[in-house]
């Protein structure tokens, strides 16, 4: 029988073994490379670092008084899905806007406006932010954070960027 095999070039058992083989390899492309693009795609897609947020109409804005717009953004990074809480006040005086964070630039404490003290206070270590942002006492290093804004139809928009 051994004889046969050489002189046909091609057995039973050659045969069968290279069916079995081929037919294991297309099973395992067909599972295969799904599953590979199913892992691999989140960290493939381009993520977005900044965005244009709505905070609604100007005219729905008080006038001379600071008025916080609070916000929650999600981005997915892989596999891994962050949610990140942004807080802007807004003021609207003399026909300007302007929208300032509420995180103070000493050590990311919230801050709040005080309207008896007319100021933004900061309570982890009492600093004190003017209407404009601008220092008026504490530890701080620099003035609150301005975003840039921009009013489309009617309708104020901030700018976030994220890290």
């Amino acid at each position: 029988m051994a004889e046969s095999e050489s002189s046909a070039g091609l057995g039973r058992r050659t045969f069968v073994t290279g069916v079995v083989g081929l037919l294991g390899g297309i099973i395992a492309a067909v599972v295969g490379l799904p599953a590979v693009a199913y892992w691999l795609g989140p960290s493939l897609k381009k993520q977005e670092s900044d965005a244009w947020v709505p905070l609604g109409p100007v005219e729905n804005i008080p006038v001379d008084v600071p008025t916080l717009f609070s916000f929650t953004r999600t981005k997915q990074l892989g596999w891994e899905r962050s949610a990140t809480s942004y807080g802007v006040y807004v003021l609207r005086a003399g026909g300007q806007v302007l929208a300032l964070s509420n995180v103070c630039t000493h050590l990311s404490c919230r801050v709040t406006w005080s309207p008896e003290r007319d100021t933004y206070l900061c309570p982890c270590h009492d600093g004190h932010f003017a209407r404009d942002g601008a220092i008026v006492s504490g530890p701080q290093p620099r003035p609150l954070d301005r975003f840039a804004l921009k009013i489309e139809d009617g309708t104020l928009f901030v700018h976030i960027v994220e890290a």
